[in-house]
């Protein structure tokens, strides 16, 4: 199990995303869980990114909700822990 960082910059995007879709808020949430749990789950669609974003990936939350985030090694503690970079739509993120 990987824990999650959030960067502020993904903080925004996420109140922002929320505020013009408030049923999507639960959804996201779960996952998030998920992503903490397994992040190469099926049903996340998990991806690695190209272009101006390589080395980054993305999963799917919903039919138009994209999270990119990055997986990376936290030397203090030892383990992987994903670090969630931005939220929103597909032509938001990419």
């Amino acid at each position: 199990m990987r824990a999650l960082v959030l960067t502020p910059k993904f903080q925004r995007a996420f109140r922002k995303f929320v505020k013009r879709n408030a049923d999507l808020q639960q959804r996201i949430e779960a996952t998030l869980q998920q992503m903490e749990a397994d992040i190469f789950a099926p049903t996340l669609g998990t991806h690695k990114l190209s272009g101006k974003l390589d080395g980054l990936q993305s999963c799917t939350c919903g039919y138009d909700c994209r999270i990119v985030f990055s997986i990376e090694q936290d030397a203090e503690a030892n383990s992987e822990v994903i670090v969630l970079l931005d939220i929103g739509t597909h032509d938001e993120v990419y």
